[in-house]
């Protein structure tokens, strides 16, 4: 509950007022059956006068006021206190998120995030909002209504002592069965949302190869796998509204029977008996009432759980410790020292292993090696996407441990393996590499990138809107625009992921060129699968199976390195080409 107090103290008056409101309204709901039996009462005793009707009336209608206030001023306070319960959550969750490193990723699938921050949340909001309209409404009526109708006739309360425990046994029954299947259809719906997700935005993928139809059968298992759950858990639940409602029958039947015979022998006036059925009534209702908010609590609590384990998730990578957190890198020197890694520690096998290197500053070093051999894993550790499990990386003699995580990634610009952009303008999307760049700092930006040429053949040139993912443009265009924004953040050290395997070998050797000589000061990291591309590089490293093979300039490699000599072979066909 403590970790759900700090999203309600913000908000704490209305938490309060909402469920004020709701007790105002069973205030009067009491009292009206009471006004109304002092008129049957009078009418049938031939007491009934103008003077008193007309004060009870009024009475009535006043308490009826008394009752909308009460039931719109919960309402409204018990909605403004949910939404703004949901909206912190949901904030703090996404902070959270933000948080993360790669690791906490992988522990996550994308459709679980979402899932969690948007229905999760929404199941949250929905509970909280019941709560406040019914956490005091409900018990208060079943209270004060039970204390009216032992105060009218004791003697037909034994009904009510008979009839309430066996419901509130067969509610239980029908809960406790009913509420592991809602954490089931949660875990359904997270599959569901990554089967979507994928699709839509593999949309070119899936046509272009035809798979329209395994597609859509995919889609029919996950979506039959969620009707499944969805109605495992409603079938169990279904039987609540029936059982409620056959005791509400028998109960009112029991009622009826014994207190009509009560009035026949002059035990009890007519009036009373009306207004002790409303009260049997208002007691099994609240009790239905009672029963809904356990109903929604108990997917509410699967939900609460979801979003706790996303909160209470450990960010593993933190600057918190960090030794020189005023630091900025200024050479952009690397160095690796013995360094060690494994995705899932339980692996025998390392992603990386024994790793020693120095890349000395404004130097171009490229990384060759077959698919999946570490090269993007060992990049990845400079900026600290991951963190190494033996050993060390060090930029400008400093372990990047010891740097704020912003000033070491505020130095390094990175071009991912896989090109992506966001929804917005091209201008917006090139100022991810600085918010305050200027117009003119933009055009060079994408000159050097060989970018402006497609840019200026559009209409609407740096204003043109680019779809989610990039989809309106081809994969060369959004390697140079995300080589452009690298650029832009004119840092010491940038590293380029495969990000020029789209373009043909002319314009990436016109890149090279204004990498040369724009960035001449900053070390350039090239990761390719092409032997053109790294090797004009002032270093070539080649790795096989998550170690270093060798390292040295393309005329060294081609000489001396077997890896290396068969990646050119492979390439160029003949020896010495």
């Amino acid at each position: 509950m403590k970790k759900w107090f700090k999203y309600i103290k913000p908000h704490l008056l209305y938490f309060i007022i909402g469920p004020l409101c709701m007790i105002i309204e069973v205030i009067g709901a009491v009292i009206m059956p009471k006004l109304l039996s002092m008129v049957i009462n009078s009418g049938t005793a031939g007491t009934l006068t103008v003077g008193s009707s007309l004060t009870t009336m009024l009475l009535m209608i006043l308490t009826a006021l008394v009752m909308m206030v009460g039931g719109v001023g919960g309402a409204y306070f018990g909605a403004k206190a949910s939404v703004y319960f949901a909206t912190d959550l949901r904030a703090d969750a996404y902070s959270k998120i933000q948080k993360f490193s790669f690791s906490n990723i992988d522990k996550f699938s994308t459709g679980s995030l979402v899932t969690r921050l948007t229905n999760d949340i929404t199941q949250l909001q929905n509970f909280v909002n019941m709560t406040l309209r019914l956490a005091l409404r409900a018990p208060g009526m079943l209270i004060a209504a039970l204390i009216m109708a032992i105060s009218l006739q004791p003697s037909l309360s034994v009904v009510l002592a008979v009839t309430i425990p066996m419901m509130l046994i067969a509610i239980t029954l029908i809960i406790k069965n009913g509420f592991p299947r809602f954490g089931i259809m949660q875990t359904k719906l997270d599959e569901l949302n990554n089967n979507v997700r994928e699709n839509v935005t593999n949309v070119r993928v899936v046509k272009s190869f035809v798979r329209e139809d395994h597609e859509i059968k995919k889609f029919h298992v996950s979506n039959r796998n969620l009707k499944n759950a969805g109605m495992s858990a409603r079938k169990v639940m279904i039987f609540m509204h029936p059982t409620i409602t056959i005791f509400i029958n028998i109960t009112t039947l029991a009622v009826v029977w014994f207190g009509g015979k009560t009035v026949l022998s002059n035990g009890m006036e007519i009036g009373d008996l009306s207004a002790y059925l409303t009260y049997v009534t208002q007691i099994l209702f609240s009790l239905m009432m009672i029963t809904m908010m356990l109903m929604f609590s108990s997917r509410a609590l699967a939900s609460a759980r979801r979003v706790r384990e996303l909160l209470d998730e450990e960010v593993d990578m933190t600057d918190i410790n960090a030794a020189h957190t005023d630091k900025q890198i200024t050479n952009g020197q690397i160095e690796f020292k013995n360094v060690s890694f494994r995705y899932y520690k339980t692996s025998q096998k390392p992603v990386l292993e024994n790793i020693n290197v120095t890349i000395k500053p404004g130097t171009t070093v490229g990384i060759i090696g077959s698919t999946g051999c570490g090269k993007t894993t060992l990049v990845s550790m400079i900026p600290r996407l991951y963190d190494v499990d033996e050993g060390e990386v060090l930029v400008d003699g400093i372990n990047v441990k010891d740097y704020s995580m912003n000033h070491l990634r505020d130095g390094i610009a990175m071009v991912l393996q896989k090109n992506t952009l966001f929804s917005g303008s091209i201008a917006e999307n090139l100022r991810w590499g600085d918010p305050d760049a200027t117009d003119k700092e933009l055009k060079n930006a994408v000159a050097h990138a060989q970018a402006d040429k497609f840019i200026y053949e559009m209409k609407d040139q740096f204003d043109t809107m680019v779809e989610h993912g990039g989809a309106n443009l081809s994969g060369g265009q959004k390697q140079r625009l995300c080589i452009a924004r690298a650029l832009l953040k004119k840092s010491k050290i940038i590293i380029l992921d495969d990000s020029t395997s789209a373009v043909d070998t002319a314009t990436e050797r016109m890149i090279r060129k204004a990498f040369k000589y724009e960035l001449k000061d900053s070390v350039k990291i090239i990761i390719a699968q092409r032997i053109s591309s790294v090797m004009d590089a002032d270093e070539i490293i080649v790795m096989d199976d998550g170690k270093i093979t060798g390292i040295g300039t393309h005329k060294q490699l081609l000489a001396e390195n077997k890896e290396y000599q068969e990646i050119v072979y492979s390439q160029n066909g003949q020896k010495g080409a």
